[in-house]
């Protein structure tokens, strides 16, 4: 009997074909292995659409290479895609229309202004929800400092800090800008009087590009770097949320995030609250919360937007303690626990999602049998009386 297929959607990261995280999915293939589960890993140039067939890349762990293969489409889809702006996007966006009906581990989430939307009807998590509204002039940054000191604006589809800046409102009404640009590249901090600051934000093109206007989290630690905690929550094998780990993050210098694509790196969470709390009694309290948080963030997201399987929620604890949710990532990368030292957390978060879908494949296949056994019992009930049903 073969063994069920797990595809892995990913996008080609340029016109030669290059694929990002191929360690992580030769690691997948690996697990998946010893599980029963074979990874393959695939993108939408590499259907035929005529045919419903895939040209996949194949990872043999016997050899330590990888090789194309014809095959059809997999039990299940695990999709890795995050956006570009590109041709290949669009036949991503083809390809999800075209099989919409496959069984997917996860759909595609919404941009950072409608998750905070939709998180914020939920009475549990609006106290985690630094205020926020959607730029549509410097006014609206105006009017954000009347009550922050300190603000973010961010890309509503942006990722890894790019295009992000921070504004400081300092003494004598003018404010300190940083940030990074389009390319990640940290630029150069500057002063800008409050009336000067419609001109400076309009190099930046922020309607076209959509933009937020967040209240800011003071989170420098004592030698000026920023720091956050990335949560990584994860469904399994018998189907259910949990915390895979959570892991620190402390920025590269002059960066205002603390993204490690961006130059940061990782510490162990409790390694850095004990450094910006010190109080076991509320550490021990904040990882508690935590956990609570990500996995109620990630059911009810599930319930708004159908099927997910891993979350990355990015957040900030400040000086009292609090918990202020930065962002959501349905796309996570997973080294973050490699470099904090977190080998389980790292073998975890590689293996879950594949438990996961052969919980999903499993349940899928007893579903199609219930359809089949219903059609069948309804069938032999329509056969008239004296008649013998067909073999």
């Amino acid at each position: 009997m073969t063994q069920p297929t797990l595809g892995v959607l990913t996008l080609y990261l340029n016109d030669n074909g290059l694929l990002e995280e191929r360690g992580i999915y030769r690691m997948m293939t690996i697990e998946g292995k010893k599980l029963g589960l074979d990874v393959v890993v695939f993108t939408p140039q590499d259907v035929n659409y005529n045919q419903n067939r895939i040209h996949a890349h194949v990872y043999q762990p016997g050899r330590g290479s990888w090789r194309r293969r014809w095959m059809a489409m997999p039990d299940a889809i695990f999709d890795r895609c995050r956006i570009q702006r590109s041709h290949r996007y669009d036949e991503l966006l083809k390809f999800r229309s075209r099989y919409a009906k496959l069984n997917f581990l996860n759909r595609p989430l919404r941009n950072k202004w409608t998750i905070h939307n939709v998180l914020a009807k939920d009475d549990r998590f609006r106290p985690y929800l630094p205020r926020t509204r959607f730029f549509n002039s410097v006014q609206d940054v105006h009017e954000m400092l009347r009550r922050h000191a300190l603000l973010y604006l961010k890309p509503v589809n942006g990722t890894g800090g790019r295009g992000i800046l921070r504004i400081q409102k300092l003494s004598g009404g003018a404010v300190h800008i940083q940030g990074r640009d389009a390319s990640r590249r940290i630029i150069q901090p500057c002063k800008v009087s409050q009336t000067g600051l419609g001109s400076y934000l309009s190099r930046w093109n922020m309607q076209s590009t959509k933009y937020i206007v967040q209240q800011g989290i003071q989170l420098k630690l004592m030698n000026g770097r920023v720091h956050d905690y990335r949560l990584l929550v994860q469904k399994g094998a018998d189907g259910r949320w949990e915390m895979t780990g959570c892991a620190g993050r402390i920025g590269a210098p002059g960066s205002i995030t603390a993204n490690l694509h961006g130059g940061g790196r990782a510490a162990k969470m409790e390694y850095l609250l004990r450094h910006w709390i010190n109080d076991e009694q509320s550490i021990a309290r904040l990882k508690q919360e935590v956990s609570l948080l990500g996995t109620n963030i990630a059911a009810y997201l599930e319930q708004c937007y159908d099927a997910l399987c891993e979350l990355a929620i990015d957040l900030a604890i400040d000086r009292s303690g609090h918990i202020w949710l930065i962002e959501v990532n349905p796309k996570p990368a997973r080294e973050v626990f490699r470099h904090a030292g977190e080998e389980e957390a790292y073998r975890d978060a590689i293996k879950r999602p594949l438990q996961y879908a052969l919980w999903k494949i499993r349940h899928a296949g007893q579903h199609r049998s219930r359809l089949q056994e219903s059609a069948e019992g309804i069938a032999h009930d329509r056969v008239p009386s004296g008649t013998s049903s067909p073999e």
